[in-house]
Parts: C-alpha cells; structure tokens; sequence
C-alpha cells in the first residue's frame, strides 16, 4: 500500500467499516444530527435525475473519506458525532445564487455528467447554516431517464423503482448506500475506489432485477440501505442496494 493509504486512508476507512451508532435521539431536538445535501436544479435544462443521484452518492463518499474527518482533522468532531449517532440525511435543492452559497458552507461537491451536488459536514440540525436552512426540501423531482449500460468499473447502487422515492429521498438514500459500500469493501479496493473518484452508476431496478438483488443481499455480496422510514417509506424498507465495482452479474 501507499504511504497515503497507510497514514491516512486507513484509518478513515476503518471508522467508516465500523458502522454507525443507532441509538435514540437526544432529548432536545435540536440536538439531532444530520448531513444535509445539495443538489443543483437549475430551472432551465435541469440535470439527468441519474446522473444528480450520481453526484449526490459520489460527494457523500466522498466526504465520508475527506482527510477533513480523520483523526485530527477540522471536521473530525461534527462527523463523528454525526456517525456514531442515529444517521440522517437531509436533501435540499438549490439554483443560481443558492447554489453558489451553498459552496461557501462546508462540504464536499461532486459533478457527474453535468449534474452537481454537495455533501455537508453534519451538525445538530438547530445549528444549520442559514444559507442552507432556507433551501426547500421538496417540491421539485426529476424525470426518470434511461442512462444506458453502467460502467462495469464502477460500483451500482440500484434504487428500488418500485418505491417512486423523489429525487431528494432518493439522493439521501444513495449517498447512504455509497458510504456502506465503501465501509464493506476491503481498504484496497476502497482506495482504488477513491483513485476513481468516487464514481458509480445509479440505476433504477425493476422487480424482477430487484428480486435478484435482495438474494444477492442474503448471500453477503452487495450492500442494502434499510430506511428508518422518517419520510416518504415504510420502515424497514430496502431503498438501495449497492454492488461492487467490477460486478455486474447482477446487472
């Protein structure tokens, strides 16, 4: 391995393997922990609703992995307190000025074929930054669109159509997907996976597929995002299913 991956990567990637905490909220409401996310809808020529959900499990990841949450990094303190707590993810969309601003917060931006979004450092939601505390959370959703075949250097993450999840709890439960992913996976292939970016494919799964998908979940060979069922689902229900880069049998 390299000096990078063995003073660094390493022990991100093994706090990320360690799962996250799922005990009960704080009293306070304002307590509770939450990542929000960004995604940039322009009104004109919006981005393929692919590849946003792309670039929203790309910059989770992502962030996931940042030096800045390491140990004696900057970030080391909110994320930890984030991921060791009850994990949530909030998804906002932005445009023009809006998104701008939300590049000013502390975070992490992917762009994927033309869409973008960020990925900020979590916090107690009664201390969001006000830049970002205006954003509307719903009220837009995407096209469904046909991406084609995904690239079988990169990992999927199937989105389970039958669910009719909006382009933001769909976003959320991506970037949740990705972030498993990368903590299932042995530290090598996760840093390849850094060299890479980061980048996947996001495809929507039919039942048929999906069906195939869960057995692959049961054998141990992909990764499953149960949602708590907040918004939008049922509890328990399986959002996402993540496999490997390189496997695509079940594709």
């Amino acid at each position: 391995m390299t000096r990078e991956l063995d003073d660094g990567f390493v022990a991100r990637h093994a706090e990320l393997a360690r799962g996250y905490g799922g005990g009960g909220d704080p009293d306070d409401p304002a307590l509770v922990q939450a990542m929000q996310m960004v995604l940039h809808i322009p009104k004109v020529d919006p981005p393929p609703r692919s590849a946003l959900l792309e670039a929203a499990a790309t910059a989770v990841v992502a962030l996931c992995l940042d030096p800045r949450v390491g140990p004696e990094g900057e970030w080391e303190p909110r994320y930890l307190a984030w991921k060791r707590s009850r994990i949530r993810k909030v998804a906002r969309r932005a445009r023009g000025a809006q998104w701008l601003a939300a590049g000013e917060v502390d975070g992490v931006t992917a762009e994927i074929g033309g869409a973008q979004a960020r990925a900020l450092v979590p916090g107690p939601i009664g201390e969001i930054d006000p830049r970002i505390r205006k954003l509307q959370i719903g009220g837009t959703d995407l096209e469904a669109d046909t991406p084609g075949p995904a690239d079988p250097e990169l990992p999927v993450l199937w989105v389970n159509s039958e669910l009719g999840m909006t382009v933001g709890k769909a976003a959320a439960q991506a970037g949740h997907a990705s972030m498993l992913l990368a903590g299932a996976l042995p530290v090598d292939r996760a840093y390849a996976w850094s060299r890479q970016g980061y980048r996947c494919s996001v495809r929507d799964a039919r039942p048929a597929r999906w069906a195939a998908l869960c057995d692959r979940v049961r054998e141990g060979s992909a990764t499953a995002v149960r949602d708590a069922g907040f918004t939008e689902v049922a509890p328990g229900s399986i959002t996402v299913i993540a496999v490997p880069p390189g496997d695509l049998s079940a594709a």
